[in-house]
């Protein structure tokens, strides 16, 4: 005979099931509000990252000058300085060179674009002059026909740079006062919130600004990678510019997606106009791969040892703040998983029971 369910469990087990399902669910209605919030201050929270994140970069040198009994205006001021020059620095080592070859790099275009005339022309495409003629007005027709389009497209990207320049300087002003009073935040907060908030707020800001840093070092040993792999095969391929190659590889290694698309296609586009084709191909099969050793290998080994997440969180974090919030949020993704599990295991062992001590023997 098979047993009957005890109808005083069932309705026990529904009312635990529907408590637990409404505070879930306030919980999720408090999350959708607070991103909510976050979306309309976003023209304070970006830049308030941004500076963040710089500060992260520079900190051990300004933690340097002060052990050193520096003032920490001063301190501040002097790797502010620093950290501009050295920015400078790397656009002078870019552009310079490359402006230096502009004229190489015309020519070696030109001949670029005539060798793949000549190619197309021949077997197995035969594409002749006039066709490519026609190609060429046809597709003139698409533009002067979609100019409203085009001229929205080009100010827009106008306006996403503008807005990029003002987040960049607050961020450095940020950055600047970060330097200066950082250190004097967390005794403020705590002498601001009551309770038990003032021991735990504090707590999990300390542990966050941890993961913070450890997130930007080891993104900067990630790009120092792919600068070296792929600068290492440039220079074997003997293509020119391979140091600004190298350096623009490494900055762009800080944007994802978009920043080593970039230094791929201007890579690929400089072997092409002065290696030829072949080498052109050379250069972007080394990229493809080594980004996706970046992308699968080396990124999450290297964050997760760095962060505590497993290599798979990592990629699926990657993956969904890239859906959501497009290249913002996959530069985000990974410090904002990071920061969630430090405020997860900082619940975690405030809820944890304390182990009983056995009871002392009597002497």
């Amino acid at each position: 005979m098979s047993a009957r369910l005890s109808s005083a469990r069932t309705r026990a087990a529904l009312r635990t099931s529907a408590r637990t399902s409404a505070e879930l669910l306030l919980i999720l209605v408090m999350l959708a509000v607070v991103l909510w919030v976050l979306g309309r201050m976003w023209s304070v929270v970006w830049p308030l990252t941004v500076g963040l994140l710089l500060t992260t970069l520079t900190w051990p040198a300004a933690r340097f000058l002060r052990r050193h009994r520096w003032r920490p205006a001063l301190a501040a001021a002097v790797v502010t300085v620093v950290f501009l020059l050295a920015v400078t620095g790397i656009v002078a080592l870019i552009a310079v060179p490359m402006s230096s070859q502009t004229d190489e790099l015309t020519d070696g275009v030109v001949e670029g674009i005539d060798r793949l005339r000549d190619w197309a022309a021949g077997p197995p495409l035969n594409i002749d002059d006039g066709q490519i003629t026609s190609a060429l007005d046809s597709a003139m027709a698409r533009v002067q026909d979609s100019i409203g389009s085009v001229v929205n497209t080009v100010a827009t990207g106008l306006s996403t740079v503008v807005n990029g320049l003002i987040t960049a300087v607050l961020g450095v002003f940020l950055m600047f006062f970060f330097l200066k009073d950082g250190p004097r935040f967390l005794p403020w907060l705590g002498r601001q919130l009551p309770g038990r908030l003032a021991v735990d707020v504090p707590a999990v800001a300390l542990r966050s600004w941890e993961t913070l840093g450890s997130f930007v070092r080891s993104q900067a040993l990630v790009g120092l990678l792919d600068a070296v792999f792929i600068g290492l095969g440039l220079w074997i391929l003997d293509v020119p510019l391979v140091l600004p190659l190298a350096v623009l590889t490494f900055v762009s290694a800080f944007v994802p997606i978009v920043g080593a698309l970039f230094a791929g296609f201007v890579a690929v586009l400089i072997a092409l106009v002065s290696n030829g084709l072949t080498d052109a191909l050379i250069v972007l099969a080394i990229i493809v791969v080594v980004q996706q050793l970046e992308g699968n290998v080396f990124q999450p080994i290297i964050q997760s040892r760095g962060l505590g997440l497993h290599a798979a969180v990592i990629l699926l974090a990657v993956t969904l703040g890239g859906s959501l919030a497009g290249i913002v949020g996959s530069l985000l993704a990974v410090p904002v998983a990071a920061i969630i599990a430090v405020i997860w295991n900082y619940v975690r062992e405030q809820l944890v029971e304390p182990r009983e001590e056995p009871a002392a023997a009597d002497a």
